[in-house]
């Protein structure tokens, strides 16, 4: 029995969904961000030192759903949205000073396009699509673990912040279309403009020669929100993430690995919030591949298969996700 990858180091003490850890998306279809945990593809180390890593989160909604199936279209004068294409770029510092701490930053860059018609009405033709769009750095994360309750340094804990560094409230606005120069909802703004705390925790262990298993757990919740710009009055739900795992690490230098990924988000609130249509559960299952290039450079590739979804009212859910990151040790 080995302890789980330490050929391969990690990427960070937290960073996906959960893990996100491009920022758990905060999106009109909050429910469906991105869940991954590259900790996990990555594998999980106790190494001291210094890392550097990249991520890039693909996740495209662009199928209505509601409850557990896929829905035709809306009741009258609900809002009916078309699509939301999300891409998140994250940079990643994380610091080891030793086996039992850990500190990691995560800094996001969030491009996204939203259309939507706007409020549905059966007896009208469909009007013309209302479109926005940004680009702009996203909510930064800062997380400290702690590994050293066990001797093998195999449980960790971890506790930290999510920043109001994006723009929010009602910065991006509508760039054509019949709503042009309207806000944007406040839930698909980059960023939420409240102060999270984040709590989480993480196990592995080699349960034969050539596999590892793996879980984790985060928790996130707003505690204080930004109320300098005029009228924002918006928290983002509660959101909870698990996941877990297997490693097959027979071959060191390429690693295939299954996640199961389950997420739960509370309904947003406030005057800016559509709280009937940002809460849910949902379950990804990800297959991927993490590989060694040389020594201290690692990457791996996932996909997203949501095989589970329970959305409360009417939302744009994807058909798929994928991520892709690197990491250098030095």
């Amino acid at each position: 029995m080995y302890p789980f990858n330490h050929r391969l180091a990690r990427v960070g003490p937290l960073a996906g969904l959960l893990a996100t850890l491009a920022p758990l998306p905060v999106l009109a279809c909050a429910t469906c961000g991105c869940t991954l945990s590259a900790d996990a593809a990555m594998g999980y180390s106790a190494s001291a030192g210094w890392r550097l890593s990249v991520e890039y989160d693909y996740l495209n909604q662009d199928q209505l759903r509601s409850g557990t199936g896929a829905v035709p279209g809306v009741p009258d004068g609900h809002e009916l949205e078309h699509d939301t294409l999300n891409r998140y770029l994250t940079v990643g510092l994380d610091f080891s000073p030793s086996p039992r701490w850990g500190f990691d930053l995560r800094v996001p860059y969030v491009l996204r396009t939203h259309s939507t018609y706007g409020g549905y009405d059966s007896t009208q033709p469909l009007p013309a699509l209302s479109n926005a769009r940004s680009a702009s750095l996203g909510d930064l994360k800062f997380i400290v673990s702690y590994q050293g309750l066990l001797p093998t340094h195999n449980l960790g804990l971890q506790l930290g912040l999510k920043l109001p560094t994006g723009q929010y409230g009602t910065a991006i606005h509508f760039y054509d279309g019949p709503g042009a120069g309207t806000p944007l909802d406040a839930s698909l703004q980059p960023g939420t403009g409240s102060l999270d705390v984040i709590v989480g925790a993480y196990y592995y262990q080699a349960i034969s020669q050539d596999f590892d298993a793996f879980a984790n757990g985060q928790f996130q919740a707003a505690v204080q929100h930004r109320l300098d710009q005029p009228g924002n009055d918006f928290r983002p739900g509660n959101a909870a993430t698990v996941s877990a795992g297997l490693r097959y690490e027979a071959y060191p230098r390429w690693v295939p690995q299954l996640q199961v990924n389950l997420s739960h988000k509370d309904a947003d609130q406030g005057a800016l919030a559509d709280a009937p249509d940002t809460a849910g559960t949902v379950a990804y299952l990800s297959p991927g591949l993490t590989a060694q290039l040389r020594p201290g450079l690692d990457v791996y590739g996932f996909v997203q298969v949501p095989v589970y979804s329970n959305l409360v009212g009417y939302q744009l859910f994807p058909h798929w996700t994928a991520s892709v990151g690197a990491s250098y040790a030095f």
